[in-house]
């Protein structure tokens, strides 16, 4: 796993074997923050990260100069293997254990992202109930934005607040904005966009 850009740029991060993670590929990562980056500047950008595995989307914010950033996964070992990396690099990410659900119900603090990335085989309403969750306890800060990502089996474009969406070989990212949720225009958009691939 490497870092991508950012003040740690090529740094390579090794998590321990047996982990139960598909981490974004260096390709998709790079793609995503390439959007990203024309809608923000990432400094002091306070950021979750859910079901955030290995952290590799964390990290990749923390180099940038966003914190604080919140990652939450509910596997034990994700957790400890982020905390460790956070403490090497001294990043102020706050790794917790917490069934993502769980969390985003409880939760009370707004971010400027969200990012998730889902086991690929969770079923359709498991992702919209993801995309629910953060809208019905107003999780994104006005300006924020929501990122997705997903196989291509998976249909987001429906959902109230969708953006749009780009395609990066097998994976999908969706986004959303509080400002976005007009159906006709949030199609027209994902039209524009499907297939696109880098």
């Amino acid at each position: 796993m490497r870092i991508i850009s950012g003040k740690y740029k090529g740094r390579r991060i090794f998590p321990p074997k047996g982990l139960p993670v598909r981490p974004t590929t260096d390709m998709s990562k790079e793609a995503l923050f390439n959007v990203l980056n024309n809608h923000f500047s990432f400094e002091g950008l306070k950021i979750l990260d859910l079901f955030a595995g290995t952290g590799n989307i964390s990290y990749e914010f923390a180099s940038r100069g966003s914190t604080p950033i919140t990652s939450v996964d509910g596997d034990f070992g994700c957790v400890k293997f982020i905390k460790q990396v956070a403490a090497e690099y001294d990043f102020n990410i706050a790794a917790t254990k917490s069934d993502v659900f769980m969390y985003l119900e409880r939760c009370k603090t707004s971010y400027d992202i969200i990012f998730a990335d889902p086991p690929y085989a969770l079923d359709q309403k498991t992702f919209e109930k993801i995309i629910l969750l953060v809208f019905e306890k107003e999780l994104l800060n006005e300006d924020g934005m929501m990122v997705i990502e997903h196989s291509k089996y998976t249909k987001l474009d429906h959902m109230t607040h969708f953006s749009f969406q780009k395609s990066y070989g097998g994976s999908i990212f969706s986004f959303f904005e509080i400002g976005s949720g007009d159906s006709e225009d949030a199609e027209n958009e994902s039209e524009q966009n499907e297939g696109e691939e880098e």
